[in-house]
């Protein structure tokens, strides 16, 4: 399998070159050692492609290189192999080969990507971390980017849920970028696995991330987008997975907020509106345990006041002048309520005097 990484790793030929040319010669190991009169009668390449072939014997330690990802538990698995995702060999573009640390997710359990904003809302983080959890508790695998905001929240969600996560990387597996979600990183190999189609050691360039958008979109069978500005990433995911085939929904955010206007979009253009996770499951056809209402638990444990309070805050910030009145409290028996609250779990302050639901 050494020559197969080899022929992945070399950088001067598309993908689609690399599928040609393995072919032609059925193994890596006959490319590895074809003479150059025999690869400048190929047709497909051109002269710049056969010299950058005949370098990379030289250039690429191979011995050195494929003993590396061995010691650094990282499986290659090139597009011919039995291991390589179905879902990606049915995209027109799938990768050649993938390095993964961990598991690559199981055939025929329905999976679901969950992407949006980098510099995301409470909001958005937490309708993340509920669609994650809730998706994960009914068996759905659960995949992302691994990048700040919407993305760690959705993976951190399916491990809270039970489930497995799968994080698709815009660097090599071994590098955790962003390096805040290391414990992520460390987390998602434990119950899932991480990703990419970039070499080990490759650093996050930009222009890796789009790369990497179509994986995610091809290892699923629906995108979520939580939160999206106009022009984003998150966007591109959505894009590519309608490409493919695959089903995009998009939650709805208030008029007002630019992270909400690429959602908007994407409902203008037709994309099925998220309204909780339980009813997303069942326009999939999902019918899973049903789960009692986790506010309506909590109102009946709450005395009254902080039952009150409780009841007026949701997921979007809210300060204090307008919870005063909102619920006709005092400012000294409102704060004394919300430190309450904030101690049993119920809510959390997201910045100086401002408070949301947080279960």
């Amino acid at each position: 399998m050494k020559y197969e990484y080899w022929l992945a790793a070399i950088s001067c030929l598309s993908d689609s070159k690399k599928r040609l040319l393995r072919e032609e010669y059925k193994e890596g190991r006959a490319v590895y050692y074809i003479e150059e009169m025999q690869l400048r009668r190929l047709p497909f390449l051109k002269d710049k492609e056969v010299e950058g072939i005949l370098a990379a014997k030289k250039e690429i330690k191979l011995q050195r290189e494929w003993e590396g990802l061995i010691e650094k538990n990282i499986r290659f698995v090139p597009y011919f192999s039995e291991e390589y995702p179905k879902k990606l060999s049915q995209i027109g573009d799938g990768p050649y080969a993938l390095y993964v640390k961990g598991k690559l997710p199981k055939e025929g359990s329905l999976s679901v990507a969950i992407v949006g904003a980098r510099k995301c809302t409470p909001y958005g983080e937490e309708m993340a971390l509920d669609y994650g959890k809730y998706l994960a508790e009914h068996g759905v695998q659960v995949i992302s980017g691994m990048a700040r905001g919407v993305d760690g929240a959705g993976h951190r969600g399916a491990l809270n849920g039970g489930g497995v996560t799968f994080g698709v990387l815009g660097c090599g597996v071994d590098i955790c970028y962003p390096r805040e979600n290391i414990g992520l990183y460390m987390d998602i190999q434990k119950r899932g696995g991480v990703i990419s189609e970039q070499l080990p050691a490759k650093p996050p360039l930009p222009m890796y991330f789009p790369m990497r958008n179509r994986i995610i979109s091809g290892l699923s069978d629906v995108v979520l987008v939580m939160e999206a500005r106009e022009k984003s990433g998150s966007l591109i995911t959505a894009d590519q997975a309608l490409e493919q085939g695959k089903d995009v929904y998009a939650l709805p955010g208030p008029a007002t907020s630019r992270l909400s206007l690429g959602c908007h979009f994407l409902i203008r253009q037709g994309a099925g509106i998220l309204i909780s996770p339980k009813d997303l499951l069942t326009e999939l056809g999902i019918a899973g345990k049903e789960l009692e209402q986790k506010s309506d638990k909590i109102e009946k444990m709450l005395e009254n006041d902080e039952n009150v309070v409780y009841s007026c805050l949701g997921f979007f910030p809210k300060g204090i002048s307008q919870l005063i009145e909102e619920t006709g409290l005092s400012a000294p028996v409102l704060m004394q309520e919300l430190i309450s609250l904030e101690l049993k779990g119920c809510i959390r302050e997201v910045s100086k005097n401002y408070y949301i639901r947080v279960r």
